[in-house]
């Protein structure tokens, strides 16, 4: 792959929210952003969509008032309610200056509030401007962060696995494991042997309790939907397939199955206790050694490295991509793409407006800025201001990029972009929280996700 695939896919969909759009965007100019500052004002508003990493925005926005005088004032939605969180916000005398939309779909949403950013610096920072969210030339999101998911595993125990004479899978390393029935032989026969490992499970918990289920409802559910939509070959892609769709057959449903219940049968915590598990536990039990697997993304090594007691070390963490038994899935990569963009304000004052852009510019071209994104914050960021020493060098990120770029293999697009609304995706991690207890069949769960997908376009 690959980046140019990618690239391409997402330059479709903001052509289709073009289409869509019509010429409702938002009002207001933004001028060039150089001097954002120019109007002094006094304090700026950033309403962050990720909790995990809350912390190093504050400390950004510290140091981004002892350098210039403007308050940056940080508030994180909690984990699934950003949507809700930043209806509440944008109403209220001090809304939020800047704030982030889910892509083309989030764009037509809040297009009435986007400001135009085309003129500005930060824009032209982009390495490839096709990732913005356009509508009738104008642009009103800017993508932070290309980022990756997939299973990260902990290499010091599958040598530890692989080196055991009584082992059930004649492979010795994870490059072998490349298909869902290697994965699956190797899981069942390390839980097998979880006492001479020294872990209580092979994944960490799969964690569903409310708000904290985006990892299957969103990341997992990815793949049947990408294969789905993949076979509409009216359409150039499969998110504009999956964003066409008022009903939805969830054609491979079972090959969603074949992982989700690998997760929560070989799994540090039993299936009926998941709904009380957070993602912060899971990761936790990954850095404690306690579990071998874990599905989450680039993301986490902020989470794993600031645990106390972490015993997994830096070169011991990889990544493998998330198969489920689909046909060719040999030569699959990790799930690669955006949903983060960033937005300004266009019914703030014009000195805000201005000075938020100034922030983002700040934040991505001055050294200090782009230290955070590097080291701390631990973005794969799309701005040809970062040289190549200063891009992540944390394992995850590093991840991302060697498998962005191993010869024969192809990177899954994020097709959760087409889902048709955050409750959609609340319904169906429900779903599987009611399946993972006993109390739902999976012929269930498939006709509450068609149910709901149905629904959630009528609207």
């Amino acid at each position: 792959m690959k980046v140019g695939k990618l690239w391409s896919l997402v330059l479709a969909l903001t052509l289709f929210a073009g289409l869509a759009a019509g010429c409702g965007g938002g009002s207001g100019q933004a001028g060039n952003g150089g001097d954002g500052n120019s109007g002094k004002a006094e304090e700026i508003y950033f309403l962050n969509f990720k909790p995990e990493i809350a912390a190093i925005y504050e400390k950004i926005a510290k140091d981004y008032e002892a350098e210039t005088g403007v308050k940056v004032k940080v508030v994180t939605a909690a984990a699934g309610t950003y949507e809700t969180t930043l209806k509440s916000e944008i109403a209220k005398s001090e809304a939020p200056t800047i704030f982030q939309i889910n892509g083309p779909v989030g764009y037509q949403n809040w297009k009435d509030y986007a400001l135009d950013l085309k003129d500005t610096k930060l824009y032209s920072y982009l390495s490839d401007q096709s990732l913005a969210v356009t509508n009738d030339g104008g642009v009103y999101g800017i993508p932070y962060v290309v980022e990756g998911y997939g299973i990260i595993y902990n290499n010091a125990i599958m040598q530890k696995y692989f080196a055991l004479p009584d082992k059930a899978v004649s492979i010795s390393s994870m490059e072998e494991v490349n298909n869902f029935d290697t994965l699956k032989a190797v899981v069942e026969d390390m839980t097998a042997k979880a006492d001479k490992l020294g872990i209580k499970g092979v994944f960490s918990s799969t964690s569903l309790a409310s708000g904290e289920q985006w990892r299957w409802q969103t990341h997992l559910a990815n793949y049947p939907f990408f294969y789905e939509f993949k076979e509409d070959t009216a359409f150039d892609n499969p998110i504009l397939a999956g964003m066409s769709k008022t009903e939805v057959e969830f054609k491979y449903n079972s090959n969603f199955k074949n992982l989700f219940d690998l997760y929560i049968n070989n799994s540090v915590t039993k299936p009926t206790m998941l709904g009380s598990k957070s993602v912060t536990d899971s990761m936790a039990e990954f850095a404690l050694g306690q579990s071998a697997m874990v599905q989450n993304g680039n993301w986490a090594w902020a989470q794993i490295n600031e645990v106390d007691g972490n015993v997994v070390k830096a070169e011991d963490i990889k990544f493998l991509p998330i198969y489920t038994g689909m046909s060719g899935e040999e030569s699959q990569g990790l799930a690669v793409g955006t949903e983060n963009y960033l937005a300004v304000n266009s019914k703030v004052s014009p000195e805000k407006q201005q000075a938020s852009i100034a922030f983002l510019e700040w934040l991505f071209s001055s050294d200090k800025g782009k230290a955070y994104v590097t080291n701390e914050l631990g973005f794969i960021a799309p701005f040809n201001t970062f040289k190549d020493n200063e891009k992540p060098a944390d394992p995850l990120a590093k991840e991302v990029s060697d498998w962005m770029n191993k010869d024969g293999i192809t990177s899954v697009p994020w097709a959760f972009a087409a889902f048709p609304s955050e409750e959609f995706k609340n319904v169906f991690g429900d779903a599987l929280l009611q399946y993972a207890q006993g109390n739902k069949t999976w012929d269930d769960v498939v006709t509450t996700v068609k149910d709901s997908w149905k629904a959630e376009r009528a609207k």
